[in-house]
């Protein structure tokens, strides 16, 4: 007998440019690794500082609108931040006066990068996770 497992639905949500929405972000992605039965899979803390990075980095360098998305396929959790700004991020070394953010990014995803909208971009990190107990939740 097949068995289909039912996936959770891609989360998004939108913030405004202010800096209460990094806060917001993380509290969006917290409830959604929670939801998902994925607050103790052992990588939620590294989720949530780069949640809190990319976000940061959104509201220091993006335009508005922006929006987070959360996506996970049951083996891979994808963190997405869009913005209609201009300019690739990029990393800088520890003696820049900033790009630590991303350093951060780097060093506690799996992967990262950064592509192209039609209108700015998007900053993206990846997880792989154990699959949750329970996706139904």
């Amino acid at each position: 007998m097949n068995e289909t497992i039912q996936l959770p639905p891609v989360r998004e949500r939108f913030f405004r440019r202010e800096r209460r929405s990094v806060p917001a972000a993380w509290r969006f992605a917290q409830e959604t690794l929670t939801g998902w039965s994925l607050a103790e899979a052992g990588r939620s803390d590294d989720i949530l500082l780069c949640v809190s990075e990319l976000a940061t980095n959104a509201l220091l360098h993006g335009v508005p609108p922006g929006r987070h998305f959360l996506r996970y396929d049951g083996a891979l959790l994808r963190v997405e931040v869009h913005d209609s700004g201009p300019g690739v991020p990029r990393v800088l070394d520890e003696a820049g006066e900033g790009g630590r953010g991303l350093l951060l990014v780097a060093a506690l995803a799996d992967k990262w990068g950064v592509g192209e909208r039609e209108l700015g971009k998007v900053v993206w990190c990846e997880f792989a996770s154990p699959p949750p107990g329970d996706l139904t939740r």
